[in-house]
């Protein structure tokens, strides 16, 4: 127990530490990565502990820049793209990051990457480039070959050993994806690196910094080939690295908070800023306390009964309310109760402490087992098995990707791959929820990298690495649905022979169970949609350099109609669906003369506007309507009663 109170100085510490942990190192504030966080340009100095580089600075001014890109659908490369819920996205995975901070902010369970190595032969793209202007950088990066794909010279750099900036370059590719990737995170939420000893030293103090060092999880040691590497003399180079660090230690980490009680239970009170109630009855509490009547009031400094309380051989015989300040917040309280962790009240003054039914996501050590998780030999012959060659030399086996992700109890949750590859990640969601049923849901990014000309993959037509990725996505699909139908033929032989017996309890019992083991596989989604990135639909207002006042006028005529000349009203659909925040798999229905996302929550008029029209859209109750403002053009008086409509309708109204 603490001797003296939380001061309001160190209260705001906490609260700090909670948003902001990569501001903090050796237990202080660094004030420059605070004021560099926050957007300020800075040029960082190198008189304390503090991981530094060539051009860092210039990294966050890269990170820091918003992107004009978008996402528009491509359906002829989908599979079932209405009710998938499977996304796969071709782009640069920097500025997609950026594109998807709105819609999927604190909405990613896991996330898996499998990064460039920087083993010295490794092309990829870095800023290093930084007194270009904002345009220069945008087409370079944007090269592209006559057939349309990203080109080597423009888009990607050979990070060779001999470089000065050899470590430098690889951090500044690295640090701006990790940052924007740690915003996707839920608060619930932990990510996995793979790393070999090139770069796993700078990654984990990257990986410090981003996530703060206390959110650390464990360093798993994953033997990458069961044959040694003999091109060593010294020693053998057979396994690699996968670092896991988490968004918030308390919310994942089974003791939870950092002082425990004499007999190891967790207590909710250490360094607690959240004010929740929690509402408790006999079936989830267990106590220690003496049996007796407890009268509501102040019990202890923090916490407060709402409501008398008795228990009963050693149990409390009533619902009941307990109010106070916890580290956990009422939402994640609540779900862990539902879980099954245990409250246990162990003294008068009713201060609760937690005592998880379940073990913690973490595995029961650091190594990763052989006999569990294949080696890059197995990932070969799974992606040769799918297309009959090797395609690729050394992916990861979807073994390794299915072990992590059975780190966690959920089975529905968002997982994010932005290193794609050859797809390993998407196969191994879709394997995994065909064993258990599960609903898990994967976002895969992969840039458009042109295949080398030499390769086994361009002499079989494929002309990018995301061409790869997307037809191993439909070859597993297909695969596992041809499993499916194998075990529901063999499911549905079980039914048959037992509905021929008499029916018991037992088999009734056991007839559902199957019929609805079959409903689990038949449901299990084998789609994907795939979405590219691409320019905005909307003119980018450019800065005019000194008075020039026709290049002004031009400018502002250029912009009487904002919308591109290539753009569709589809395309047009998912750029205002992510600048609004809402995600790709959003309900999207055209209803005659608008668009309506998730059954009405947000309207779109991007065709036709008229007063009968925005009548029928009023009646609809949407939270939001966009308009493309040309809709209005030499109709002011409608304009006018539309916003004056809305207003009163309480409906946020906004054009374009």
């Amino acid at each position: 127990m603490e001797a003296t109170s939380l001061t309001p100085q160190q209260e705001k510490l906490n609260a700090l530490r909670l948003l902001l942990p990569e501001v903090f190192a050796e237990g202080k504030i660094d004030w420059e990565k605070l004021r560099a966080t926050l957007g300020e340009a800075i040029n960082f100095s190198n008189e304390r502990y503090v991981l530094n580089w060539a051009d860092k600075s210039d990294a966050f001014k890269v990170l820091q820049t918003p992107t004009t890109k978008t996402l528009v659908p491509a359906k002829a490369e989908s599979s079932n793209f209405d009710d998938t819920e499977h996304i796969f996205i071709e782009g640069e995975n920097l500025a997609v990051l950026k594109v998807l901070q709105k819609s999927y902010f604190g909405k990613v369970k896991m996330i898996y990457i499998d990064p460039p190595y920087n083993t010295g032969n490794d092309s990829f793209i870095y800023p290093d480039k930084f007194s270009e202007t904002r345009a220069e950088y945008a087409r370079r990066v944007g090269d592209k070959d006559e057939d349309g794909y990203m080109t080597n010279d423009g888009m990607f750099k050979k990070n060779s050993k001999e470089n000065g900036q050899y470590h430098s370059n690889w951090l500044s590719m690295m640090m701006p994806r990790l940052y924007l990737a740690k915003n996707l995170l839920r608060q619930d939420g932990v990510i996995f690196v793979s790393i070999d000893d090139n770069e796993v030293h700078n990654l984990r103090l990257l990986m410090n910094e981003i996530f703060g060092e206390e959110n650390f999880v464990a360093s798993y040691v994953w033997e990458s080939t069961f044959r040694p590497d003999n091109s060593s003399k010294i020693f053998r180079k057979n396994a690699e690295s996968v670092i896991c660090y988490c968004k918030n230690i308390f919310n994942i980490k089974h003791l939870i908070g950092s002082k425990e009680g004499s007999d190891g239970l967790p207590s909710l009170t250490k360094n607690s800023m959240k004010e929740c109630k929690l509402f408790f009855n006999g079936n989830t509490v267990i106590t220690f306390l003496k049996d007796g009547l407890y009268q509501k009031g102040v019990k202890s400094s923090n916490y407060e009964l709402l409501n008398d309380v008795t228990v009963k051989d050693g149990l409390i015989v009533n619902s009941f309310s307990l109010k106070g300040k916890m580290i956990w917040s009422q939402e994640y309280l609540e779900k862990e109760l539902q879980n099954g962790t245990e409250i246990i009240i162990k003294t008068e003054g009713f201060v609760p402490y937690t005592k998880k039914s379940t073990s913690s996501i973490l595995a029961p050590n650091t190594i990763i087992p052989k006999d569990v998780v294949g080696d890059v030999l197995q990932g070969r012959s799974e992606v040769a098995a799918l297309f009959k060659f090797p395609i690729f030399d050394y992916p990861k086996p979807t073994s390794l990707p299915k072990y992590l992700i059975n780190y966690f109890e959920e089975k529905d949750f968002i997982i994010l791959d932005f290193f794609a590859g050859s797809g390993t990640t998407a196969q191994a969601v879709m394997e995994l929820n065909k064993e258990d049923g599960g609903r898990r849901k994967y976002i895969c990014v992969q840039l458009p990298e042109a295949c080398d000309a030499s390769s086994e993959a361009h002499k079989a037509g494929y002309a990018t690495i995301a061409e790869i990725s997307k037809e191993r996505i439909r070859r597993a699909a297909k695969k596992i649905a041809a499993e499916i139908a194998a075990l529901t033929d063999e499911i549905a032989k079980k039914i048959a022979k037992l509905q021929a017996e008499i029916q018991t309890e037992e088999t009734i019992t056991e007839i559902a169970n199957l019929n609805a083991k079959i409903a689990g596989l038949t449901a299990q989604d084998l789609g994907f949609k795939v979405l590219k990135l691409a320019d905005s639909n909307f003119k980018e207002w450019r800065q005019i350099e000194g008075n020039n006042v026709d290049a002004l006028q031009a400018q502002m005529e250029l912009f009487t109609d904002p919308v591109v000349e290539t753009a569709t009203v589809e395309n047009m659909v998912y750029e205002f669906l992510l600048k609004s925040g809402k995600g790709l798999n959003s309900k999207i229905t055209h209803q005659g003369d608008y668009y309506s996302i998730n059954d009405g929550e947000i309207i779109m008029l991007l065709e036709a506007v008229t007063q009968a029209i925005i009548g029928a859209v009023i009646a609809q109750k949407p939270h939001k309507v966009i308009a493309l403002d040309k809709l209005f053009e030499g109709n002011d008086q409608l304009k006018t009663n539309t916003v004056l409509q809305m207003r009163d309708a309480g409906i946020e109204f906004k054009t374009v």
